[in-house]
């Protein structure tokens, strides 16, 4: 394992991530730290970085290289973007940060930037077609792919801070301001050649500070459940919402809204007018929110050189593995519970009558079941649904992440904690209750026939006669201990399958 350091210097804020880099290309964030000292404001006049922003950064970069050493950082990739790469006295920046932090930026140029997105997005997220928008602080990002082929990008040579710099000093009320951004934003857009051949049915995807503060804004408003930002759906009425809310106060109003940045306040609106111009200009509808940009590429880059080239064939199956290896799981198991709880789902099909949809979320569901006993041994179904609900997995819905949750807490003992599934009521209806119960019960059977981690059933066959259901067993030696473990959830099957179960 190897311990590194991430740092993202933008316009208007300053990330730092520590990071743990498994041999076998997985990797973990175990602390971060955040700030904004606003690098790029005051830049619009006259191309430099100003001395009072500089100082507020170096000290932030200092906080920043006191945490690395605390914790042993050997190596350290630091990027900076639009402010420092756009700046007149860029060379003298650098050499202070070296002097004085012992931290090497690397300027990333206009093209770097938006690739880094791009790898972010498309090695976390399970979208065919995608249109990227990533507004930060000092440049916009638009990656446009198609079937996970990077097909155009664009960088625009202006962000949130810019845009409300352009047009702060105009005697423009708020309103007005954002009018004045969106009819700016669209004039640029009409520019760029290739965005007029996007295909129509593009999914949006939202990538940046900006867009996780209107996430998290969204989410307060609507008492959503679901604290996950990654794959968060923010449709028209509520950008709308938001969007109109922001644009008609002033800003000692705006840092009252709960959820919004006092950090963000100011430059949040212009962020959103932009958004809304791209929109409008696109034809777009619902944005999804991505919580892996600019840093994850370069996480992604580092620990998986692949994909510099070819980005990672299934998400949720890396991510799935991911998490397995974080929590120490029996590999050879875990595929042996998954193999047979996909059997399970199959070969039942006729009396539960799920579609294919649900065949992902039994998957996701088998794949952490028994994470959770790295909590605890007892109630280990619990420990693992939370695992399943706050381990930020990739390439699956917050819908399918709530079901798979509630199915690897399925024990049988005191059903469906209905309070608990009272509180995702806006991702889950009553419908999908007997889909949790049964697929518990299939991944209660799969686990049970590798009860001693010896992967002795090596396959099942499901005879549907009268009212029993007859499983037969391909055994490679004695099975007895993985059969009498399943047959003991016999009396859950019947009673929601309406069937008796034998295995033989």
């Amino acid at each position: 394992m190897e311990k590194i350091a991430i740092i993202d210097l933008g316009s208007n804020t300053a990330r730092l991530l520590i990071v743990d880099v498994m041999e076998n290309g997985h990797f973990y964030v175990v602390d971060q730290l955040k700030e904004a000292p606003r690098l790029g404001e005051g830049m619009e006049r006259d191309g430099f970085l100003k001395p009072a922003r500089i100082h507020e950064t170096i000290n932030t970069l200092k906080m920043f290289r006191k945490l690395c050493d605390v914790n042993g950082i050997e190596r350290i990739i630091a990027v900076a973007t639009a402010a420092v790469r756009r700046a007149k006295n860029q060379r003298s920046f650098l050499d202070e940060v070296s002097a004085t932090c012992g931290i090497k930026l690397r300027v990333l140029s206009a093209e770097e930037e938006a690739l880094y997105v791009y790898r972010g997005v498309i090695n976390t997220m399970d979208i065919p077609k995608g249109l990227i928008l990533e507004i930060g602080g000092g440049s916009t990002k638009i990656v446009y792919y198609n079937r996970r082929n990077l097909l155009n990008y664009h960088t625009l040579p202006f962000g949130a801070i810019t845009l409300t710099e352009l047009f702060a000093n105009d005697g423009l009320t708020p309103q007005e301001q954002a009018q004045k951004i969106e009819e700016f934003f669209t004039e640029q857009l009409k520019q760029i050649e290739w965005l007029k051949n996007i295909d129509p049915e593009v999914q949006m995807i939202g990538v940046g500070g900006s867009f996780r503060n209107l996430c998290r804004m969204t989410k307060i408003m609507k008492k959503y459940s679901l604290k996950t930002i990654h794959n968060y759906v923010i449709n028209e009425t509520d950008f709308d919402h938001v969007y109109d809310l922001l644009k008609g106060l002033d800003l000692d109003r705006k840092k009252k809204i709960k959820g919004l940045s006092s950090g963000r306040a100011d430059i949040l609106p212009s962020a959103l007018a932009a958004t809304a111009a791209f929109k409008k200009y696109l034809n777009l509808g619902n944005i999804v929110i991505s919580g892996s940009g600019l840093r994850t590429g370069l996480l992604f880059n580092y620990a998986m050189p692949t994909t510099v080239d070819k980005p990672v064939s299934d998400v949720l199956l890396y991510s799935l593995n991911s998490l397995v290896d974080f929590y120490d799981c029996p590999v050879k198991h875990v595929e042996q519970v998954v193999s047979l709880s996909v059997q399970l789902f199959k070969q039942l099909r006729v009396l539960h009558k799920f579609p294919r949809q649900y065949l992902k979320i039994l998957k996701v569901a088998a794949y952490l079941y028994e994470a959770g006993k790295k909590t605890g041994f007892y109630n280990f179904e619990k420990h693992s649904a939370y695992i399943i609900l706050n381990s930020n997995i990739y390439g699956i819905s917050h819908r399918d992440l709530v079901i798979a949750s509630f199915v690897a807490a399925s024990t049988g003992i005191d059903d469906i904690n209905q309070f608990e599934w009272s509180r995702y009521k806006e991702l889950v209806g009553d419908d999908d209750l007997d889909a949790v119960r049964k697929m518990g019960i299939m991944l209660r059977i799969a686990s049970s026939l590798d009860r001693s981690l010896s992967s002795v059933i090596k396959g099942i066959n499901c005879d549907i006669l009268g009212d029993s259901v007859i499983m037969k067993t391909e055994v490679d030696g004695d099975a007895t201990l993985e059969i009498n473990s399943a047959l003991q959830i016999g009396t859950d099957f019947r009673k929601h399958f309406k069937k008796n179960l034998e295995i033989l």
